[in-house]
């Protein structure tokens, strides 16, 4: 099993790095700009389109130009996204302690920038031991 992490970042040398590193590591990487790519945002009136994640762990920035990435992982909570939540991590140089509670609130795992690569690393590790070995991901197309 070769998980599959999403990545999204508007910095494009930050993204790039993220997934070079990512990548040597031997993990399959999705990486964008904007997670308005993600399907729930091919129709906003209809749930996740897949019956299997299209990912198993998602690294987001938090502060981006369309939404922030809290706002990306609530959204696809309630829009039926079938990635584990747990599984989800953002970002971010600048927390409020709003964004603090709406991410404790979301059950997703904070880092702050400058972030140190090795503990995103072990946090990934340490994931990656609770994806069950039969899971599916959902095909994707770049």
């Amino acid at each position: 099993m070769t998980p599959r992490i999403i990545v999204f970042e508007d910095d494009e040398a930050s993204r790039r790095l993220m997934t070079i590193l990512l990548e040597q590591r031997g993990y399959e990487v999705i990486s964008a700009a904007d997670p308005t790519i993600c399907p729930l945002y091919s129709d906003r009136e209809k749930p996740c389109p897949h019956v299997d994640a299209c990912g198993d762990i998602l690294l987001t920035d938090n502060r981006m130009p369309n939404m922030t990435g809290l706002e990306f992982v609530e959204t696809q909570s309630q829009r039926g996204c079938k990635g584990i939540i747990q599984n989800k991590a953002v970002i971010s140089g600048t927390w409020s302690s709003k964004e603090c509670e709406q991410a404790e609130k979301l059950g997703c795992k904070m880092f702050y920038k400058p972030v140190c690569i090795s503990e995103i690393f072990e946090w990934i590790e340490e994931q990656i031991t609770k994806i069950p070995l039969n899971r599916k991901l959902a095909p994707l197309y770049r």
